[in-house]
């Protein structure tokens, strides 16, 4: 994981998710999910596109059960983008960068 996508806790998902100013990327997974891992570096290679437009951060669902319930994440990996607390859209699975842009409205 690269200092791009940082890893949060229950603890921290409001004031780095929540109350950002900028839209957030949310990479629920966990460490035994195989497109989870497959996943990961596309959402690596997203964030070194936003350059800091858009924060990236991965919430492990096993750690974290109640934040992932929270957003319904029913299957993983679920990549979310939040808006003022909200969120906006969702892709769920493993898919390329250039698809995940797509799906979540990120433009880059």
């Amino acid at each position: 994981m690269s200092e791009k996508v940082i890893e949060v806790t229950a603890a921290q998902f409001d004031s780095e998710v929540l109350d950002a100013t900028v839209p957030v990327v949310v990479d629920f997974w966990a460490p035994w999910c195989g497109p989870c891992r497959v996943v990961a570096p596309e959402v690596e290679k997203l964030a070194e596109r936003a350059d800091g437009a858009v924060k990236f951060v991965k919430v492990n669902i096993d750690e974290n059960r109640d934040v992932a319930m929270k957003f319904n994440v029913m299957s993983i990996p679920t990549i979310a983008k939040f808006e003022r607390g909200s969120v906006v859209a969702q892709a769920v699975g493993a898919k390329g960068a250039d698809a995940l842009s797509k799906e979540l409205g990120l433009g880059v």
